[in-house]
């Protein structure tokens, strides 16, 4: 029989405010543990919780970005379990009462779009951190206790790994450009759980569901959700069942394995927070979230289409981060060619960021250097092979690319009569190309370029030791 995967998501993503949801503690990643806690955090008996509304209204502007519907009215629950990282014996949530509802995003899978609904977004605040030592001890870590998250969950409208990773990547994407969140995986700044079901093909009704849980990369999405449809399609090819629980995705194994049975709703108990009033969003507070929202990725990508003529690959790559998308833009303000700027800032720029973890709004390299270097090659004061084997040093040293370019005497040789002296030396030294070339065969003209370029060291204009090779051989 065949089989349908069924998949939904849900991904916690920490917001990027300065202090906790509940408290002014501070949020920062990496500190010593235990250094950004307080009474209220600790969960210390007689403590009162108060709003973040910084990060309510990131939540109003992730809401509206995925086209959710903005509550006027939601308030908060007390989700009760018992785990070592969370200090209160409860987790403060969203449950009957969500901030946002009902939204959708669309995203591009192979070569098709896609629409993912959006069920819900709900504000929370994480848990702790659990340390195991080698030695078989555990400590905990309470510095992320309390960091506000925002929850996004998914209508079941996946059907395949590609889709999901499709879709975190756009969210991802629409988050970082937001600045709600860095959306940093490896930090645990998003991380996603997916829920995921078998059914025979051509079924409407869904099978059992099994949660992966906390899956912090692209690559272990996709494995996890891969091993997963292969794991429950042999069990249910041999007759036997699956079981509603939870699992978590070891990838050194590449396998997964049981954590524990999947809660339902009722065994968390949610009741709403006593010491929480319901929070009231007024219309005008929306609209002035919505007033201030950014052009979106997808938004961004068409027009850099349309407005650029770039091709789609380009565009995607260009507004795959907000950073990259303004020192693209800022170039082509001073430099009218898009695709020549695009090249150069998808080849030459992307390759020292990544090699040194820099985001492009931090570039030693600023678009104006950038600018710079690319009209010392449209003037021919220098070659393209030239600027390209400088703009390392140009990156290292955040120098300005006519000044390196002078200090090194790399200027461009494009006298005609300096360029007919190195030209009338190369042909006397090689006259059966010379012969050659007259008698027909075009092909040895790059031959006698090359010798010319060699001889200027590199520095000839290519375009002008062209135009006076032509000229010469055809005397």
């Amino acid at each position: 029989m065949t089989y349908e995967p069924v998949i939904g998501l849900e991904v916690h993503a920490q917001l990027l405010t300065q202090s906790k949801m509940f408290c002014g503690c501070g949020t920062r990643f990496g500190l010593p543990a235990n250094t950004q806690t307080c009474p209220i955090c600790l969960g210390m008996p007689g403590t009162l919780p108060v709003i973040n509304r910084a990060a309510v209204e990131m939540a109003i502007r992730t809401g509206l970005a995925l086209n959710c519907r903005i509550a006027p009215t939601n308030r908060f629950a007390r989700k009760n379990y018992f785990y070592p990282d969370l200090p209160k014996g409860y987790q403060i949530s969203q449950y009957e009462a969500p901030i946002c509802e009902h939204g959708w995003i669309d995203v591009e899978v192979g070569g098709e779009t896609r629409r993912i609904r959006i069920r819900r977004a709900h504000l929370e605040e994480d848990a702790g951190k659990n340390l195991h030592d080698a030695g078989g001890g555990s400590r905990v870590d309470l510095n992320r206790a309390g960091t506000p998250l925002l929850e996004i969950v998914t209508e079941p409208d996946m059907r395949s790994a590609d889709h999901v990773v499709a879709y975190l990547k756009a969210l991802r994407d629409m988050l970082m450009y937001l600045e709600v969140c860095d959306g940093n995986m490896e930090e645990g700044s998003l991380r996603c759980e997916p829920n995921l079901s078998l059914r025979p093909a051509g079924q409407q009704a869904f099978g059992t569901k099994v949660e992966l849980k906390n899956i912090n990369s692209f690559k272990f999405v996709k494995e996890a959700i891969d091993y997963e449809i292969k794991r429950q399609t042999k069990v249910l090819s041999e007759g036997g069942t699956i079981h509603q629980e939870t699992r978590l995705w070891d990838p050194e194994k590449g396998q997964t394995a049981v954590m524990r049975s999947k809660e339902e709703a009722h065994d968390y108990r949610y009741f709403p927070d006593p010491d929480l009033v319901p929070v009231k969003i007024a219309p005008e507070w929306i609209e002035e979230v919505r007033a201030k929202l950014p052009e979106l990725p997808a938004v961004r990508q068409r027009r850099f289409v349309t407005e650029y003529g770039l091709p789609e690959y380009d565009a995607g790559v260009l507004t795959s981060s907000r950073d990259l998308a303004d020192y693209f833009e800022a170039c082509v303000a001073r430099f009218g060619q898009p695709k020549t700027v695009s090249n150069w800032v998808m080849g030459e720029l992307l390759r020292e960021l990544n090699q040194s973890g820099t985001p492009a709004g931090r570039s030693p390299v600023t678009p104006e250097r950038l600018v710079s270097l690319l009209q010392l090659v449209d003037k021919g004061t220098i070659s393209l092979k030239v600027a390209r084997e400088i703009f390392p040093e140009l990156y290292a040293s955040g120098a300005s690319p006519e000044r390196l370019v002078q200090e090194k005497g790399l200027t461009q040789v494009s006298d005609e009569g300096a360029l007919e002296k190195m030209i009338d030396e190369v042909l006397t030294k090689n006259p059966a190309q010379a012969a050659q070339y007259r008698a027909g065969k075009e092909q040895v003209l790059g031959f006698l370029v090359g010798q010319v370029m060699k001889a200027s060291g590199g520095k000839a204009n290519p375009g002008k030791v062209n135009e006076l090779l032509k000229r010469k051989l055809s005397q």
